[in-house]
């Protein structure tokens, strides 16, 4: 392990152990052996990945920084289907 390989884990523990003074499982019962903490960690785990599929979902799987909208003008077309994005004045 590197540098930073060694900081991250380090992190990931620390935060670990501050979450299980708190952490329920999904049925709603505290940690209490081995196997509760397997679970934990599924749930976790399961949870990431919802959320990662969610954020694909949402923002494109492009880079991470979002949709890109350097490929529109920054107008939703789909809801102006007459092709105008703004109401004409009307004629006096």
């Amino acid at each position: 392990m590197n540098t930073n390989e060694k900081q991250i884990a380090l992190s990931v523990l620390e935060c670990l152990r501050e979450d299980l003074l708190y952490a329920r499982l999904n049925n709603g019962t505290g940690i209490i052996d081995v196997a509760d903490f397997r679970q934990y960690l599924y749930e976790q785990m399961g949870r990431i990945k919802t959320n990662a599929l969610v954020m694909d979902e949402l923002y494109g799987k492009s880079n991470g920084h979002g949709p890109d909208i350097g490929k529109s003008n920054g107008h939703n077309v789909e809801a102006h289907p007459e092709g105008k994005l703004w109401p004409e004045r009307p004629k006096s």
